[in-house]
């Protein structure tokens, strides 16, 4: 793991945390009688930005009930619920003035498969940007309580043997994820190829939505999952299988969620688009904080967001952990982060792009030749973000276009500027 990302306790984040806010709250005084105010106006008071039934999405949800959007000049924001992935996709395709929605708490690389085209209708390509990273970290791995004696953890090898004997048995063992090409799709499939299991011939990928994992688990539809809180959680608290992994464990401090809007959107709607952005961010910096984490969960628990019991939701959030099947942690460094300690993990890095395109190359999503630095520059909003750091009075030194080298629990390492020696490095993919 990477030692300069993942080193930090629950007195650090909290001190962080509470540190951002004083320099907020100081910055509003200097505005006059303490009001936020946009360097320019925005030219809309509203838009509508969707969300899927997870833990990650609560940014959106913390910015609407806690008023950070009327702050920002931005009342008339509407968060609402979309049914799964592809549902998602079809309404950001749609835009809101068509009855959809103009942008979304989304998969990281959904930006790019819209952009290109890739999982569009007849290929055709919806510009859209990423405006920030909503959350890092705080994803799972979760197995059927069948495959408890085998003692899988972080090592899916543990699994080769008896997976290699149910396709030797003609029924390949079924493995969910939420949407090709997207973040849980590319975890699974990394634990899997780490394990010498591989995704594309020796198991069966299935698409599922986050909401509808346990039920399928229970009724036996499925042998592993992939998705984010707090449907692992869950499917711990009711026994019906047990987390084998997080993600964090994959890959300290990997990003997951991102705001997206549609391009012409937010080309129209400039500044807008940057109180939006200051908005989530405070909120970002609200659920950072620890002493705020019980009212977050009882809150995107509600009926009106996931309709879910808070339980399912807090433990996590927190760092601890019931994986299930007789383990449990508590004050794990593997957490959610919404904030960190000056907005790094709201911070929408390009590096952090380029992994997941050079990712969806090596499964065969994305051709080899693909120009990769021209698509994350067509579709990385990072200057808007400064631009609301700089509304907040946010320190914004050492915020550029990468994070640096990334290395993961198998030892592997990514060079943003090499993404081919990491590819050539790995060997299970779908590419040549």
């Amino acid at each position: 793991m990477t030692t300069t990302k993942d080193a930090f306790t629950r007195r650090s984040l909290l001190k962080s945390a509470a540190g951002t806010l004083a320099t907020v709250a100081a910055a509003r005084s200097l505005l006059p009688g303490g009001a936020w105010a946009a360097t320019s106006a925005p030219e809309v008071t509203g838009a509508k930005l969707g969300y899927i039934a997870l833990t990650d999405s609560a940014p959106l949800i913390i910015a609407k009930e806690k008023g950070f959007f009327d702050k920002h000049g931005m009342p008339d924001v509407s968060i609402e619920k979309q049914a799964s992935w592809g549902a998602l996709r079809d309404n950001m395709a749609l835009g809101g003035a068509s009855g959809g929605i103009d942008g979304a708490h989304n998969l990281r690389p959904k930006t790019h498969l819209y952009a290109t085209g890739k999982v569009m209708q007849n290929g055709v390509p919806l510009p859209t940007y990423t405006l920030m990273s909503l959350n890092e970290n705080c994803q799972g791995i979760s197995v059927a309580n069948a495959y408890a004696d085998t003692g899988v953890q972080r090592d899916a090898g543990a699994l080769r043997e008896v997976f290699a004997q149910k396709k030797a048995a003609g029924t390949p063992a079924t493995v969910a994820m939420t949407f090709p090409g997207g973040t849980h799709d590319l975890w699974v499939r990394y634990w899997l190829a780490a394990g010498g299991i591989d995704p594309n011939t020796d198991v069966n990928l299935i698409v599922v939505p986050p909401p509808q994992m346990v039920a399928n688990m229970k009724v036996g539809n499925m042998d592993a999952f992939c998705v984010g809180e707090p449907w692992n959680e869950q499917l711990a608290n009711q026994k019906i299988g047990f987390t084998a992994t997080t993600t964090s464990e994959l890959w300290m401090r990997h990003p997951e969620k991102v705001l997206n809007m549609r391009a012409e959107w937010v080309d129209a709607n400039p500044n807008a688009a940057v109180a939006i952005i200051a908005a989530v961010m405070e909120a970002q910096i609200w659920c950072e904080q620890m002493e705020n984490k019980e009212e977050m969960a009882k809150i995107v628990s509600g009926r009106q967001w996931y309709n879910v019991p808070a339980r399912d939701i807090i433990g996590r959030i927190k760092g601890d952990i019931n994986y299930g099947n007789g383990r449990e942690e508590t004050g794990t460094p593997y957490l959610m982060r919404f904030w960190g300690e000056k907005g790094e993990s709201s911070y929408p890095w390009k590096s952090l792009d380029t992994w997941f395109i050079t990712e969806n190359k090596r499964w065969g999503y994305f051709p080899a030749d693909l120009d990769t630095k021209a698509l994350v520059d067509n579709t990385n909003r990072s200057d808007l973000w400064l631009q609301a750091a700089g509304l907040l009075g946010l320190d914004t030194a050492g915020f550029g276009d990468s994070r640096g080298v990334e290395t993961f629990f198998d030892g592997k390492s990514f060079d943003p500027a090499n993404p081919e020696a990491y590819l050539a490095s790995l060997p299970i993919k779908a590419m040549a």
